[in-house]
Formats: C-alpha cells, sequence, structure tokens
C-alpha cells in the first residue's frame, strides 16, 4: 500500500550506436584481418549494437590512409557481412589527427573529409601538448560546415587539469567523445575521473566503444557495468541520433 511514495525509475535508453572503433583490417593498429572484424562485429551485435560507424586513424605520419582506399575496403566487409548474415550496420568515418596536413586540406575546403551524423567530424590530438593551431583548426571547420567532435579528452594530459581550456572549447562548440572504457580504469586512475567528471559536468556529448581488438572488447563489456556507464546513458548523448 505504500508503493505510491516510492521512487518513480527512468527507462534508461539502451546504446545502439558505436561511433569509435577501428574494425577496418589492415589499415592501422586496430583489427588486421577480415575474420577479425567479422568476430568482433558478431560480438557487438550480441551486446545489442545495431549500427557501428567504424573510424579508422588518418594521421599523415603513421596511418596515411586515403578516403578512397578506405571507402574500398569498407565496401568489402559490407559484403562479408552480409554474407555471414550478421545483423549489424557498418558506417564509415575516420579518426583524423590534428596536424599540418589536415589544418592544410580544411584550408583547400576539400569535401572528402570522413564524417557522421550531422557532418560531425572526429578528430584526436598529442596526448600530452596542446596543439598550437587547435583553434585555428576549430575555426577552420566550422567555417566549411563541419562540427568538430573531439576524441577521447579524458586521455588528453594537457586537457585534464586545465579547466580554462576545456571551457574554451565548450564555448567554442566543440563536441566530446569519451571512451567506455576510460570508465573501467583501463588507460588509467586519472583518466577514469576525468571522464566521470566531464559526465558529472553533462558536457559529453558522445560515448564510443575505441575498440582495436578483442582485448578492447573485453574491457568493454566490464565497462558496461559501471554506474558511470550508465549515468552517462541518461545524457542526451548525440548517439541515439545516428
Amino acid at each position: 500500500m505504500f508503493n505510491i511514495f516510492k521512487k518513480k525509475e527512468v527507462a534508461i535508453p539502451e546504446l545502439g550506436v558505436d561511433l569509435h572503433s577501428h574494425l577496418l583490417p589492415g589499415v592501422d593498429d586496430g583489427v588486421q584481418s577480415f575474420d577479425e572484424s567479422l568476430d568482433l562485429l558478431k560480438r557487438f551485435e550480441a551486446i545489442g549494437y545495431k549500427k557501428v560507424i567504424t573510424s579508422p586513424h588518418i594521421m599523415s605520419d603513421f596511418y596515411d590512409n586515403k578516403e578512397s582506399d578506405l571507402k574500398r575496403i569498407h565496401e568489402s566487409l559490407k559484403e562479408k557481412i552480409k554474407e555471414n548474415q550478421i545483423n549489424i550496420s557498418l558506417e564509415l568515418a575516420a579518426e583524423y589527427y590534428l596536424d599540418d596536413q589536415l589544418i592544410e586540406r580544411l584550408s583547400n575546403k576539400e569535401e572528402e573529409f570522413l564524417t557522421f551524423g550531422n557532418n560531425y567530424l572526429l578528430f584526436e590530438t598529442s596526448f600530452m601538448n596542446e596543439p598550437l593551431y587547435l583553434k585555428e583548426f576549430i575555426f577552420k571547420a566550422k567555417s566549411i560546415g563541419i562540427n568538430p567532435v573531439l576524441a577521447h579528452p579524458e586521455r588528453y594530459s594537457y586537457l585534464q587539469n586545465n579547466s580554462v581550456l576545456l571551457e574554451d572549447l565548450i564555448n567554442r562548440q566543440v563536441l566530446f567523445q569519451i571512451n567506455i572504457n576510460s570508465l573501467s580504469g583501463y588507460y588509467s586512475k586519472p583518466i577514469k575521473i576525468f571522464a566521470q567528471k566531464l559526465i558529472d559536468a553533462k558536457v559529453v556529448h558522445f560515448i564510443g566503444s575505441d575498440c582495436h581488438n578483442h582485448k578492447h572488447f573485453e574491457v568493454l563489456e566490464s565497462s558496461r557495468k559501471t554506474k558511470y556507464f550508465r549515468k552517462a546513458l541518461e545524457l542526451p548523448l548525440l548517439n541515439y541520433e545516428l
């Protein structure tokens, strides 16, 4: 008879879309074979994902991938997904490293960037040092209609203790994507704490797996059981719109 005094539980939406992974075979430090890609996609399907937007590195010094080559491999992988009756949609984006080449391409107003959703462009930076042209990149991207999404901001040491820069990026409408595995302390305890702070501050727009291999996926399964993963799902994540 006292049920009316109980707190009403609010249903938390399930996360059906992943937007950060390295599942194209042989192009970066992610999976190295089609079989490995298919195995991981089966595992994503098994835990409820409906769509994976994979995002291979584009980094001039280490992974100088061309969009046209990535598209070709993506199409081959999609065919194999169909042949193996894996019920998951695979889309293609990229994780761009913020370097001179990226700035030059934006200056030339190139249109071949691998974006996703509402013209979102996933980018990463040095883990240790703030790029000198970070603000220039944001301005140039915005000026041609690209919406920059900073991959795993919790992992950048230059950002962890710089509240002024963090607020500046938010004011410049940079979107934040945190890694789910950060929430279990996989990368380090300081990274876990900063990821939690970003969730508490409600400045997280996307969450992603950043899955490179089976080990990452196994950590992902446990990370999805953490309190802060569930707390992140309560945010108005843009994953739900993809």
